[in-house]
């Protein structure tokens, strides 16, 4: 079994309920087990202001997938909240679910890229991850309590308990 960390945002339609029915998805996966969530977040935009704030969250689940067959999952729970990908990377999106960690590991693919690209600067990753985990140790050696120390929390505040 590997331990993943899975962020989740949404800033279009109900927010909060997407990113609740997408927990409710992840308990579904085959070969997966949602072990902890974080706090629902609410968030400044990244990238463009003229957006709703987002809501976040993290969940930690256990694993038999590989990383590629558990972002597949995770890209059906996206796709059938209605997600559409665009070229605008930091753009409103109905649901976002990212791989932030897989294990100890370290990939970089076409696909996947993990630890997530943003980890380390985003806030509304480190706080709630921070929140599940406070011990954790990244790949880098970086400790998450550490990294919280140092980022600035933007305006990032808990709107509500998922469990």
């Amino acid at each position: 079994m590997i331990t993943a960390y899975i962020g989740l945002g949404s800033n279009l339609g109900n927010p909060e309920e997407q990113i609740r029915d997408a927990v409710k998805q992840i308990e579904k996966i085959d070969d997966c087990a949602l072990t902890a969530i974080s706090s629902l977040y609410f968030s400044k935009p990244m990238g463009p202001q003229d957006q709703p704030d987002y809501m976040n969250a993290v969940a930690e689940v256990q694993t038999e997938l590989s990383a590629i067959k558990l972002l597949d999952a995770l890209q059906r729970i996206e796709n059938s909240a209605g997600r559409v990908r665009k070229d605008n990377r930091w753009g409103p999106r109905v649901l976002d679910l990212d791989i932030l960690l897989y294990g100890e590991s370290t990939i970089n693919t076409e696909r996947l890229i993990v630890p997530h690209y943003g980890l380390k600067e985003r806030e509304f990753v480190l706080i709630p991850l921070y929140e599940i985990i406070p011990s954790l140790i990244l790949p880098s050696g970086e400790s998450i309590a550490m990294l919280c120390n140092n980022i600035d929390a933007n305006g990032l505040k808990i709107h509500s308990k998922l469990r």
